[in-house]
C-alpha cells in the first residue's frame, strides 16, 4: 500500500513534497548512508542515485542490506549517518506527497473486506488516486473484486498489495520480493502490469531473488553485499563485469574430481555424476589443462554467463576477499 506513516529525518518538516522538490533532482539519493543493528552493519556507507523512469533491480545474499535499504528509503527506518531524499525531500514529504506507492514484505492486510473494499479505501487516502475500477483491473484483480481478503490465496495476496502500491500517480513505486508466492501465470500478469506501469514514465524499484525477472524486466541491475553497493549497470555489463565464462560438458567415466577442481582458473565447480559445470575466468586456459589431464569431454559448451551465474561469481569474489584480508 502506499505508505502513509514514516519518520522525517531529524530537523526537518513534513510538507509537499511534489511542491517543494526541484525538478532537476533525483528520484532517489542516499549519500554516505549507515545503518546499524547492534554490532551488525547492515548498509556502510551507502551512495545511490535512481533517475526519473529507470527499473531498477535490487539484487543481493541473504544479509545483502536490501530490506534495510528499502525501510531507510520509505522512512520507516532512521539512518545513523547520512543522509536519504526522494525527489530533494525527506521520505516523509514525498510519502505524505503521494510521489511513492509500496509494496512490502511485511505488514498484513485487512482480513474482513473484500479486495475492492481494500482498494477503495486506498484509493481514499491517496492524495493523487486513481478510480477504483481503473486501479483493479490494471493490477489484474477484477475477478477477485468481491472476494474477502482472507480467502485469496498467496499470490492473490500480493496482487492485492500491488494495487494498493498503485492506487495513486505515484512517480516512484518501491517492491519488496512482489512475485513471492505466485505462480508463473500471476508473475507473467504482474510483471505486464509492471511494465505498464513503467511505459507511464515512472521509476521502479524492485527487490527479488529471482534473477530471471532481473535480467528480463530491470533496465538496471544493483548488487549489494554487506550493505554496500558491489556492482551497478544494466543486465550486459554485470554479466561483463563477472569476467567469466560457462562451461559443460558429459564425461564417459565417472569423473575425476580432485582433478577437475584442480584445473587452473576456476571460480566455481559442479559436478553431477557425468556432467559438468564451470565457470573460468580463462576458459580457454582451462579447456586446454582439462585435455591435459587425459580427459575427454562430450557436447562440451562454452558460453558466457547467464545472469545468476554472473551474481554469484561476483558475489563469491567479494565473500572470499574479505575472508583473505
Amino acid at each position: 500500500m502506499t505508505a502513509t506513516t514514516a519518520q522525517s529525518a531529524p530537523g526537518t518538516s513534513a510538507g509537499s513534497g511534489r511542491a517543494e522538490a526541484s525538478a532537476s533532482a533525483p528520484v532517489v539519493a542516499f549519500e554516505k548512508v549507515n545503518k546499524s543493528y547492534g554490532s551488525m552493519r547492515a548498509v556502510a556507507d551507502l551512495d545511490l542515485t535512481l533517475h526519473q523512469g529507470e527499473t531498477v533491480a535490487l539484487l543481493g545474499p541473504n544479509g545483502a542490506g536490501k530490506s534495510s535499504t528499502l525501510d531507510l528509503l520509505l522512512g520507516l527506518r532512521t539512518p545513523d549517518s547520512g543522509l536519504v531524499r526522494i525527489f530533494g525531500t525527506t521520505p516523509r514529504q514525498a510519502i505524505e506527497g503521494g510521489r511513492v506507492g509500496a509494496m512490502l514484505q511485511s505488514g498484513g492486510l485487512m482480513e474482513e473486506v473484500t479486495v475492492q473494499e481494500l482498494v477503495r479505501l486506498a484509493c481514499d487516502l491517496h492524495p493523487l488516486a486513481h478510480p477504483v475500477r481503473q486501479v483493479l483491473e490494471e493490477a489484474g484483480i477484477t475477478d477477485i473484486a468481491d472476494r474477502k481478503v482472507n480467502k485469496l490465496s498467496g499470490g492473490q495476496e500480493q496482487r492485492v498489495r500491488f494495487a494498493l502500491a498503485t492506487a495513486g500517480a505515484s512517480d516512484l513505486i518501491v517492491l519488496d520480493e512482489p512475485t513471492t508466492g505466485m505462480d508463473v501465470s500471476s508473475r507473467q500478469t504482474f510483471w505486464a502490469a509492471m511494465r505498464a506501469q513503467a511505459r507511464q514514465g515512472r521509476t521502479i524499484l524492485f527487490a527479488t531473488h529471482y534473477l530471471e525477472e532481473a535480467d528480463e524486466i530491470a533496465d538496471r541491475v544493483i548488487v549489494l553485499h554487506r550493505g554496500r553497493v558491489l556492482a551497478d549497470g544494466t543486465s550486459a555489463e554485470i554479466k561483463a563485469m563477472a569476467g567469466a565464462r560457462r562451461i559443460s560438458f558429459e564425461l564417459d567415466e565417472p569423473a575425476d574430481e580432485a582433478g577437475l577442481r584442480a584445473l587452473p582458473h576456476l571460480t566455481g565447480i559442479e559436478i553431477s555424476g557425468r556432467t559438468v559445470r564451470m565457470r573460468s575466468s580463462d576458459a580457454d586456459a582451462t579447456v586446454h589443462a582439462l585435455y591435459g589431464l587425459g580427459v575427454y569431454p562430450r557436447g562440451i559448451e562454452v558460453a558466457g554467463l547467464g545472469l545468476e551465474q554472473a551474481f554469484l561469481t561476483i558475489t563469491d569474489a567479494a565473500t572470499a576477499e574479505e575472508a583473505g584480508r
